[in-house]
């Protein structure tokens, strides 16, 4: 029986650190969820109170500390990965760069409250050149703030819990289930996207080759839609491309090239960007395309390409050492 306790024990404590750990990493896991759990847990003696918190604050540092060094090595790679990992690829949350910076390291310590920014801060933070020492201290008080708030939560209403919580196992149950669940919702919303993108299947698409032919003939524009931007300054583009924000479409003005087709280009996934993009413009009675495969299959075709402007790049805010 002690050997099964122990077991079970172990069991729960490893859930509770791999759910907080996931959601420290971008993985969309409901970490608070877990943590009610454990406090609910730890009140009723199920848990050990201290070991709980301890192994959930040792999960954020350590995935907090892992995202900060990955966004110093890798910049943009990484911000560009959570982007596609978010549940609207479309809403750029690198926009949350100019808020992180303009409102101080001080935001970390609540940056984990606030949605959108949340994960996205350890990496900005990393990318931002700000000093490992002063990003410890700031996040190691936020992660204590997030962790024990819910902790603590759960821990007063743990009467409210306690059907989730009657022992060791039935923890473990749970927030396995919870793991479950959030990744279900995860690939729910995944494929609600995806048949959202079906109703853009109207949209006329081209290949490569066949917009290059009419864009050296002179029949054709093209222009980069990208959501982000261009945040990298190593970015590079079709050549002659022009830039169009297609967060601003709408409040913009856009001039229609005389006689010419607009060939629109990403570089997301199943040309989402591109293809409201064409959408929107054809509404307005403007003829439009998406290039099939956007910026890569461009470049894979062997198609020419330039380097952004130096002037045209809007690079993150850099925190002074």
């Amino acid at each position: 029986m002690e050997t099964l306790v122990s077991q079970v024990s172990l069991h729960g404590y490893a859930i509770l650190f791999a759910i907080v750990f996931l959601e420290a990493i971008a993985i969309p896991v409901p970490a608070a969820l877990a943590l009610l759990i454990a406090g609910g847990a730890s009140a009723t003696g199920a848990l050990h109170p201290a070991v709980a918190l301890a192994c959930a604050l040792a999960a954020l540092l350590l995935g907090d500390i892992s995202m900060f060094l990955m966004g110093r090595y890798t910049g943009w790679w990484l911000l560009g990965l959570i982007c596609r990992l978010s549940f609207n690829p479309e809403s750029c949350i690198l926009r949350a760069a100019d808020s992180f910076y303009r409102r101080g390291r001080t935001l970390l310590v609540f940056a984990k409250f606030v949605p959108g920014i949340n994960t996205i801060a350890p990496p900005l933070a990393g990318s931002m050149n700000m000093r490992f020492a002063q990003f410890l201290r700031f996040d190691l008080v936020g992660a204590s703030l997030y962790a024990g708030a819910y902790f603590l939560a759960g821990f007063l209403f743990s009467d409210t819990l306690g059907k989730f919580t009657s022992g060791y196992l039935m923890f473990s149950r749970v927030a396995g289930w919870a793991l479950f669940a959030a990744a279900g919702v995860y690939v729910a919303m995944r494929v609600w996207l995806w048949t959202k993108a079906r109703d853009l299947r109207s949209v006329p698409f081209v290949t490569p080759a066949d917009a290059a032919r009419a864009w050296s003939s002179g029949l054709a524009a093209i222009y980069d839609v990208r959501s982000h931007g261009y945040y990298n300054p190593k970015a590079m583009r079709i050549r002659s491309s022009k830039r169009l924000d297609p967060n601003a479409l709408n409040q913009s003005a856009f001039e229609i090239p005389a006689g010419k087709q607009i060939f629109v280009y990403c570089t997301c996934v199943r040309e989402a960007t591109s293809a409201r993009v064409a959408q929107l413009l054809l509404e307005k009675g403007v003829p439009s395309a998406v290039i099939k495969g956007g910026l890569r299959a461009w470049i894979k075709a062997g198609l020419p390409v330039e380097a952004v402007p130096a002037e045209e790049v809007e690079l993150l805010p850099i925190f002074d050492q």
